[in-house]
């Protein structure tokens, strides 16, 4: 396995999904958290992934806020903003983010993640 990533996202189907297609080609090892708060535990605790998939559309949680303390945790590690939303619905709080950018759910792949840890 080469790169780690944590998939945060409150739909089981859609983490198991992501983990599927992330781990099909062996790029990826993917580790799990069901909220914002639950990854920034993690990532305190000492777990530090290479990459963070970030869904923008958890309920109840300041999605943003928790990216900026993601960031403050783990320098360096690469956030990348997902939603089933396009990025302009967000207006420019994804540019504003310290994410690396923002991946519609639909067009997710393991090149698409690996483009944004290289230009990181």
């Amino acid at each position: 396995m080469g790169r780690s990533v944590l998939v945060v996202d409150d739909d089981p189907a859609y983490r198991a999904a992501v983990r599927a297609l992330l781990e099909a080609d062996g790029e990826y090892a993917v580790s799990e958290a069901v909220s914002a708060s639950a990854a920034v535990a993690r990532i305190a605790g000492g777990n530090r992934p290479d990459l963070v998939l970030l869904d923008l559309g958890l309920p109840g949680e300041d999605v943003f806020a928790a990216a900026r303390e993601l960031d403050a945790l783990a320098a360096g590690v690469v956030i990348v903003l997902c939603s089933v939303r396009e990025a302009d619905e967000f207006g420019g709080r994804i540019a504003c983010s310290p994410a690396a950018g923002f991946l519609p759910k639909a067009r997710l792949s393991a090149a698409a993640l690996s483009r944004f840890a290289a230009e990181s």
